[in-house]
């Protein structure tokens, strides 16, 4: 018998994030405090707060190395972007990309479904709206198709809304009227804002940036940070009523030896009432969007056991 349990999802996506093998090439071989993101290729996962790890293809059946539009395109969707177009493909969505989200955007899925407590955590600066960029990213695209508003600075500073560089840091650089707040501040604001919705979406994409750099310290210093902000985070939610899904659209960083994403699978971790039936079924990308799909308006058999 089909039970629906009174649930919400909460999906943390983390740009280039990859299962990695020890050695001194990966930040996190001998980095402390760096659970849960510290997981290594033929070990056993030990994950905080009963989390479950699904190694996640992202590859998706396509020669070449996993890039970040058609990855996350594939997350936001449920459609295997790369092989629709024919390529993995770079940096933004081009024409072929944003008309997959555009029809298949995560959030448009839900809406069609009713389910209408949903939201894009994430904040955006005057500068967005004032001069639009010619190219915007798989994120901001699934918002649009969703036709959901987009949180400001005003939201941040009101507790509505958490930045990429969820210590504010980056914005108080840029002149921004923001307090700093530390990974325990961000996590509680963010476990606040998954509870008053059905389904909130979290992207944080400066662990990609660090691959690119091949820059080891401030590897250490940002997967630290990240790590904590997690833990807090999964803290202060109720994950009898939340799940959280966390994963990423290729490997980079846990391999700082190349500038080049890698070809590793990624870790999707699941925590709460879900983890087990989610992490099951969860194989690759494109099976993210479908699983949180069925959980919020289906239900699974055996939930709440």
């Amino acid at each position: 018998m089909l039970f629906i349990a009174p649930v919400s999802v909460l999906l943390f996506f983390i740009d280039g994030l990859g299962i990695g093998t020890r050695g001194p090439h990966n930040p996190f071989d001998g980095l402390t405090d760096a659970a849960p993101l510290a997981i290594f290729q033929d070990e056993p996962a030990d994950i905080p707060f009963n989390g479950v790890l699904a190694p996640t293809d992202a590859r998706l059946g396509v020669d070449g190395r996993p890039q970040s539009a058609s990855g996350q395109t594939t997350i936001l969707t449920g459609i295997n972007a790369p092989a629709a177009i024919g390529h993995h493909k770079q940096g933004f969505p081009n024409q072929a990309l944003l008309d997959i989200i555009r029809e298949h955007s995560i959030f448009l899925q839900l809406k069609r479904a009713r389910v209408n407590e949903i939201t894009f955590a994430n904040t955006y600066t005057a500068k967005f709206f004032e001069s639009r960029p010619r190219w915007i990213s798989a994120t901001t695209a699934a918002v649009e198709a969703g036709g959901l508003r987009f949180n400001t600075v005003t939201d941040l500073r009101a507790g509505r809304a958490v930045y990429q560089d969820f210590t504010n840091a980056m914005l108080i650089d840029r002149g921004e009227p923001v307090d700093p707040r530390t990974p325990e501040d961000a996590g509680e604001v963010l476990a606040n804002i998954a509870a008053a919705n059905k389904f909130t979406l979290y992207e944080y994409f400066i662990t990609d940036k660090i691959g690119h750099a091949q820059d080891h310290e401030a590897a250490g210093r940002v997967l630290r940070a990240l790590a904590l902000f997690i833990r807090s985070l999964l803290n202060q939610l109720d994950l009898k009523r939340t799940t959280v899904i966390l994963t990423s659209d290729h490997g980079n960083i846990e391999d700082l030896s190349l500038r080049n994403h890698t070809l590793n699978p990624v870790p999707t971790i699941v925590w709460g009432e879900h983890r087990e039936y989610l992490a099951a079924r969860i194989h690759s990308l494109a099976d993210i969007t479908p699983g949180i799909v069925d959980v919020l308006t289906k239900g699974t058999e055996n939930d709440g056991q």
